[in-house]
């Protein structure tokens, strides 16, 4: 980013502080840059862009780093202290915020819904819900960095991404998926789309979209039918993502409670909001309809047939699914991308002037006390 994009897209009172503190003598400041409301540390994008325009401006910035990579992070505490020129640093605020706020909050949640299904594993789905790459490539990150802190308590965490631009962030050179709705209707038939697929890509396993045609289940054992081979090995895979106006093939509320008294019945007996019992025993994706889908595989000598869910999976949707013991092997979702975009917004106050502690009434909370630098 040079000068006068960074001039062009920061706030216009941080271009004219600097214009001032040009006019009336420079001063060295410290930074405290934190968040209101409890996050996993994702610093690298912001810290990136720091560092990058301080080579760019020839001005020593100084991080002082205290919650690394990962880290969990409670409400109001600086993620880090930055320290330098007033004037090099007065108009960065605005640009290394917004490369913060979100991340770490995205980062949280994909790290809750990790350790609400440990036994699952995840797929960012987040590309297209996002507005442009560069929104594309902070989710994907955030993404890699909860699932990374979710693995190290036992989580599977996410296993890759629906596409090439971001399948770095999860060390993979491209992303993964077989096949759309658009595939679907355009072959006719779901068996047919699964051969289309498997003579164009005759080496890569097979996950099949089955709601199409509202037959989950009865797709589902045409195409385990067509592809034995594969079913028996592992690698074909149903996707449910029945959308919300309708239940799965063969479901409505009286089955669906009663697949859920077969499988967990201690899910259904205790008091649900609107959303839970939606998300155990309603339309869509539900607990119920992933608990059936895996006994018709099973009772069809399908045991090995993987289970993909996909719709709305957020932190709340996977609790609910932890709690029915839903057995899903991957979960696709987008939905780790903060749902309330006021808890994203990062804050930056400056709390030292030329060594002297000050910052504004109420904030006294941001002094700096003695923390480590990026990299230690």
């Amino acid at each position: 980013m040079d000068e006068a994009e960074i001039a062009g897209r920061t706030d216009s009172y941080f271009n004219r502080t600097r214009r001032i503190v040009e006019k009336f003598g420079d001063a060295r400041v410290t930074y405290a840059v934190f968040m209101r409301r409890p996050v996993v540390s994702a610093p690298r994008l912001a810290l990136d862009f720091i560092e990058a325009t301080s080579r760019l401006r020839g001005s020593p910035f100084d991080i002082d780093l205290k919650y690394p990579e990962g880290a969990w992070v409670g409400a109001g505490d600086p993620l880090f202290y930055l320290t330098g020129s007033f004037v090099a640093l007065a108009d960065l605020e605005t640009l290394y915020l917004q490369k913060l706020g979100p991340v770490c909050v995205a980062a949280h949640n994909a790290y809750e819904m990790c350790l609400e299904m440990p036994g699952t594993s995840f797929l960012a789905m987040e590309a297209r819900h996002c507005a442009g790459d560069e929104m594309q490539q902070m989710m994907a990150y955030a993404a890699s960095v909860g699932s990374e802190a979710a693995k190290r308590e036992g989580a599977k965490g996410f296993i890759g991404n629906a596409n090439d631009s971001t399948a770095h962030w999860f060390g993979a050179k491209s992303g993964r998926g077989t096949m759309p709705h658009a595939l679907i209707g355009y072959a006719g038939s779901t068996v047919r789309a699964a051969e289309m697929f498997r003579e164009t890509f005759p080496n890569d396993d097979l996950t099949v979209l089955v709601d199409y045609f509202g037959q989950e289940l009865t797709d589902s054992l045409a195409v385990c039918a067509r592809f034995p081979d594969l079913a028996a090995e592992g690698r074909l895979a149903v996707r449910l993502d029945t959308h919300g106006g309708r239940f799965m093939e063969g479901m409505d509320p009286a089955e669906s409670y009663a697949v859920l008294e077969r499988h967990a019945p201690a899910a259904i007996r205790r008091y649900r909001n609107e959303g839970e019992r939606r998300d155990l025993v309603g339309t869509g994706v539900s607990a119920a309809a992933i608990w059936r889908m895996r006994e018709v595989l099973d009772e069809a000598g399908y045991p090995r047939v993987r289970i993909v869910a996909s719709s709305g999976f957020n932190v709340g949707k996977c609790r609910v699914m932890a709690e029915a013991r839903a057995p899903v092997d991957v979960v696709g979702t987008g939905s780790f991308i903060p749902n309330l975009w006021n808890e994203t917004y990062a804050t930056a106050d400056i709390v030292e002037y030329d060594g002297v502690p000050r910052v504004k009434l109420g904030r006294e909370f941001l002094l700096r006390k003695n923390g480590q630098r990026r990299g230690q």
